[in-house]
Parts: structure tokens; C-alpha cells; sequence
């Protein structure tokens, strides 16, 4: 428009134009939306008379069936009343709202068209001041928000769980959805709000219209679906699936897979109730989004495994039960590495050599294992061995799998003798520095260093050699009355030697351990 300054008579008179063109602009477009919300109030209240007129049908359609047919109609021509009923009620309830609001603005029908002053209807503040105040709602919002949440609850109530209806009362719960709405700044506005909230009085007007016309749709879909007009759409293929289903979920490399493809629908329908194993598992935990049972139990042992269980729904008003089959294998978790050195597959002769033998993915009760003095342990996989002959052994293993077919594989193993022992004194092996004392009252000992079996050793005999003296036989482990005579000659210094060092086990023959060279300190 004009900055600052005086304005000269001409351009106020170009101003006042401007706001003038602008005003009747205004007026032209609020008239054209007023009327456009009018057409479609009339639209909604011509559908509601219409489909008033067909749900009157449907229900005494509903009835007739009943009494011909009472264990097929009669539940649902009793739920159909009951939802005429409280529909009724919420249908005369938003009505009063219509009337109120008329009312209160001082609208009134053209006794000539019969139509509401749908262009004078542009007054914003007659919900605003009924229903809210500042960012709240007032009682009479609050009331109109209850109206329609205990119509919801009631539908519902009356529909229960039968799982026949769930999909009608999914869109019965978009219908009347009071969810909050984003605005135009993408803030979360409370339904209500949203939807009423400065809206000329025509607009508001057809929106109470045409939730009505919601209240008569939901009607004629939940009679429609006690009727049983809705079957052609459940069992029609386009909403079928194919599901493999195999015979069990795991199987071998080279394995045929057995198994068997079927039609189904991903019904999205919460159960009353399930069991697995005889166990009842908990609903609110264990149902997902989409409708499916998440399972959650130990799988036990190796081995094939079947699944026993049940769902429950509710159709009818009666309990239905749906039998749950299935079957997994367990294959053992891999929390160790096979490691191996090339040519180090080795058991000792004559003492008993520890072994652990399995097959992946087969329980221990269907391994079995064979081989020259190979004996089954107590232990799942456990086996002793104790080799005698020859230099090598080999060790069959043979699997029996599930479909009753075996697989077998072997392992050769050499044969090593006991490693000769070492002679040991005081707790020193090979060359020790003593006392004389210690030497003399001392115990000789034959030790197998570096061997990881517990085979004790027992000596039976030696023989000790002082320097300038001859050498003295002993029997036992310590030194006999010659042996310690000779000791109390040796001088400070010199080596006294312990050899020929011969024991015994309590199984295989072992060697003369390794000698035992003493210095004295003394």
C-alpha cells in the first residue's frame, strides 16, 4: 500500500479500492465454501435417510434368518439389535449437537427450499465457546468426546472376540478413530481440536452430518457381516498365500527336503487363549503386530523335537480350537574350535586314554563308536581307551540320522609307549646340589615329566656310585646301610650318582628312569 508520510485525497482513494476489491474477494470465496460444505451436509443427510431405509432391511432380514435358523443367526440377529439400539442413541445424540448449534447461531430452514442459510452460516465462535477454552476442553467438549468413546467401547463389547468380525471392527476402529492430527506445522492436535476447532458454523454442521452417516455405515457393515455377506471376499484366492511348510527345520547337507506347500491367509486375529507343551503362554507378551504367536522355550537336547500345542479363538460365542503341530532339530552350539596338528593323533599303551567322540547335529544315543580297546565312558560322547598291541588303532564312528539312514567316518590313532622317566631327589630331577644329610635320609623318586596322565610310579630298586668307590645295589627308594657308608666317605664337593633307577605302575611296564647326578655341599 502507501509508506509513511501524508497521503494526497488520490491515493487514499486507491487504498480504500484496494480494500474494498479485497473484501468482496473474500465474500465471494467464504460464500462459494460455504455453500460447497452445504451441497455436501445435503449429500450425507440424503445417504443417511437411504441407508436408515436399508439397515431396517437387513436387520428384519436378520431376524427372519433367526427364527428359521436359530443356531446360525440367532447370536448374531441378538448382537445386531443390540447394535441398532446403542447406534440409535449415539445417532440422536450428535443430532442434538446439530440442533445446539443452530440454535445458537440463529439459523433457521428456508420454509421455501428447505434448506439451511448455508452462505450465513460462517460463525466460527459458537463450538469454540461450547466446547473449548484456551487449549482445554469445557464440560460440554468433554461430553461429546465421552459420547463417542463409549459408543466405540459398546460396539466393540457387543462384537467381542469372535474372530469372524475382527476385520469389521478394525474399520469400525478407523471410522471413529480420535487420535490426535497433525496441523499444517506438524504438531500433534487433539481430535476434537482438530476438527472443530474455528470452523465456520456450516462446516462443523456437515461434519457432525456426516459422523452420523459413520454411525448408519457401521451398521450396515456389521449386519452385512452377520449375514454372512462378506464371504465371497474371505474366501477368495487373491487373499491366500502359499506357505512352505517342512517336515522339520533343519536338515543335512545332501539330505532330501521333505515338506509340503499349502494356501493360507496371515490372519491378524488375536486368540483367547495359547498353549505349547501343556503350558498356557502369556497373550499380551507373546502377540505381535501382525497377529503372530512369538514362542519362547528352552529346545532341550540334540535331537529332533515336535511342537504340541493349541490356539483359541472365539467364534460363534463358543471356544475354537486350533491344534498347533510342528517339529525342529537341535544340533549342538558351536562353542569350541576344531583344532588338529597333522600326525600328533596319538594314545599311550597301557593306561587309560580319554576320548570324546560325536557326530554334528546327531544326539549322543544314536552315535555309536568302535576300535581295539576303545569302551564307552559315562558322559554324553564319552569313551576310554586303553591300546595294547600293534602301532596303530583306528576308530569307526557310525551315525544313524533321522530318516533312519547312517553315515559313518573313522580316525587312525599311533600307539606310543610310556616316555621313560626322569630320577628325582629332594624334588630335583636330572643334577641337584645337597647336603649329605639330605641324600642320605632322601627318598629316590622316577617322575614322567610333561605327561598329562596321572600314572604314579613306585621305585623298586637303584644302584649309587661314589667317586673312588665301588657301586652299591639298593633295594626300595632309599639307600641301605653300604649305600650310606659309602656317602660318609665321599668328600665335600664330589659327585655321587644315582642310576639304573628301575619302578613300577600300576599297568604297563615302564623303563629305568633317567639318572641323578648329586653334588654334595658338604
Amino acid at each position: 500500500m502507501a509508506g509513511g508520510g501524508k497521503l494526497s485525497a488520490r491515493q487514499k482513494m486507491i487504498n480504500l479500492m484496494y480494500l474494498v476489491f479485497i473484501a468482496m474477494m473474500a465474500m465471494n470465496m467464504s460464500k462459494e465454501v460455504l455453500s460447497a460444505f452445504g451441497l455436501m451436509e445435503a449429500k450425507f443427510s440424503d445417504a443417511n435417510v437411504v441407508t436408515t431405509d436399508m439397515n431396517e432391511k437387513l436387520l428384519a432380514n436378520l431376524e427372519t434368518k433367526a427364527e428359521e435358523k436359530p443356531a446360525e443367526f440367532a447370536l448374531a440377529a441378538n448382537k445386531a439389535k443390540e447394535i441398532s439400539i446403542a447406534s440409535e442413541s449415539f445417532y440422536k445424540y450428535i443430532e442434538t449437537l446439530k440442533n445446539d448449534l443452530l440454535s445458537k447461531g440463529k439459523y433457521q430452514i428456508d420454509p421455501e427450499t428447505g434448506k439451511l442459510p448455508f452462505e450465513a452460516m460462517d460463525k466460527t465462535d459458537i463450538l469454540d465457546e461450547a466446547w473449548f477454552t484456551g487449549d482445554r476442553l469445557t464440560k460440554k467438549g468433554q461430553e461429546v468426546m465421552s459420547k463417542i468413546e463409549d459408543y466405540k467401547s459398546t460396539i466393540k463389547g457387543i462384537i467381542g472376540d469372535d474372530v469372524k468380525y475382527s476385520k469389521a471392527v478394525e474399520n469400525f476402529e478407523k471410522r471413529f478413530s480420535t487420535e490426535q492430527e497433525k496441523n499444517k506445522d506438524g504438531k500433534k492436535i487433539d481430535w476434537l481440536d482438530y476438527h472443530f476447532k474455528g470452523f465456520p458454523a456450516i462446516a462443523s454442521y456437515t461434519k457432525l452430518t456426516a459422523m452420523q452417516n459413520d454411525v448408519k455405515v457401521t451398521e450396515a457393515n456389521m449386519f452385512n457381516v452377520f449375514l454372512g455377506n462378506t464371504l465371497d471376499e474371505a474366501v477368495s484366492l487373491k487373499n491366500y498365500t502359499a506357505i512352505v511348510i517342512a517336515d522339520k527345520s533343519a536338515f543335512f547337507a545332501g539330505e532330501q527336503f521333505q515338506g509340503k506347500v499349502v494356501l493360507g491367509k496371515y490372519a491378524n486375529v488375536t486368540p483367547t487363549g495359547l498353549s505349547v507343551g501343556g503350558s498356557a503362554v502369556d497373550l499380551e507378551n507373546a502377540i505381535d503386530s501382525t497377529g503372530a504367536a512369538r514362542l519362547d522355550f528352552n529346545v532341550g537336547s540334540v535331537g529332533e523335537h515336535e511342537i504340541d500345542g493349541k490356539f483359541t479363538f472365539l467364534e460363534d460365542g463358543k471356544p475354537l480350537d486350533i491344534p498347533i503341530k510342528g517339529n525342529y532339530v537341535v544340533v549342538p552350539r558351536p562353542n569350541s574350535a576344531t583344532i588338529s596338528a597333522d600326525k600328533m593323533n596319538v594314545v599311550y599303551r597301557g593306561v587309560v586314554n580319554p576320548m570324546t567322540i560325536s557326530f554334528a547335529g546327531v544326539p549322543d544315543n544314536k552315535v555309536s563308536a568302535s576300535g581295539a580297546g576303545l569302551k564307552k565312558g559315562s558322559g554324553m560322547g564319552k569313551y576310554t581307551m586303553v591300546p595294547t598291541s600293534g602301532r596303530e588303532v583306528t576308530i569307526n564312528v557310525t551315525a544313524t540320522l533321522d530318516d533312519g539312514s547312517k553315515v559313518s567316518d573313522k580316525a587312525v590313532f599311533r600307539i606310543k609307549d610310556i616316555p621313560k622317566p626322569s630320577g628325582q631327589i629332594a624334588g630335583q630331577i636330572g643334577t641337584a646340589k645337597l647336603p649329605r644329610n639330605n641324600v642320605e635320609i632322601g627318598r629316590i623318586e622316577a617322575v614322567l615329566e610333561d605327561f598329562d596322565f596321572d600314572l604314579p610310579l613306585t621305585v623298586t630298586g637303584f644302584k649309587m656310585k661314589v667317586e673312588g668307590k665301588p657301586s652299591v645295589t639298593c633295594s626300595g627308594n632309599r639307600l641301605n646301610g653300604a649305600a650310606k657308608s659309602a656317602l660318609r666317605s665321599a668328600k665335600r664337593g664330589s659327585q655321587v650318582q644315582i642310576f639304573d633307577i628301575k619302578s613300577r605302575s600300576n599297568g604297563p611296564a615302564i623303563k629305568p628312569a633317567s639318572p641323578l647326578i648329586i653334588e654334595l655341599t658338604n
